[in-house]
């Protein structure tokens, strides 16, 4: 089957179906929407322990990383504005 055959037939395969609309009631629609929460919900895994405690740990450390980085910056910006524009603040009359 040559790439052409292929790729005509993938795409043929939607045309001309029309999307699903039905008449369902509003309480219907909910209970459809919860029926699929609750399906999805059923897919998820939980991590194991030692897993949580390894994704804890790296939040926890790239949180601190961020904090020194902040940190650093805003001391830069603070001591480069006073630099700038001399003084040491509202004290300063």
């Amino acid at each position: 089957m040559s790439e052409d055959q292929v790729t005509e037939t993938a795409a043929s395969s939607s045309k001309g179906r029309p999307a699903k609309k039905t008449d369902r009631g509003f309480f219907a629609r909910i209970a459809l929407f919860v029926r699929q929460v609750i399906g999805e919900l059923k897919k998820v895994v939980a991590p194991t322990r030692k897993e949580l405690i390894n994704y804890t740990l790296v939040v926890l450390v790239f949180v601190a990383i961020m904090m020194l980085i902040v940190t650093l910056l805003d001391l830069a910006f603070g001591t480069g504005v006073s630099w700038v524009f001399g003084g040491s603040g509202a004290t300063d009359r």
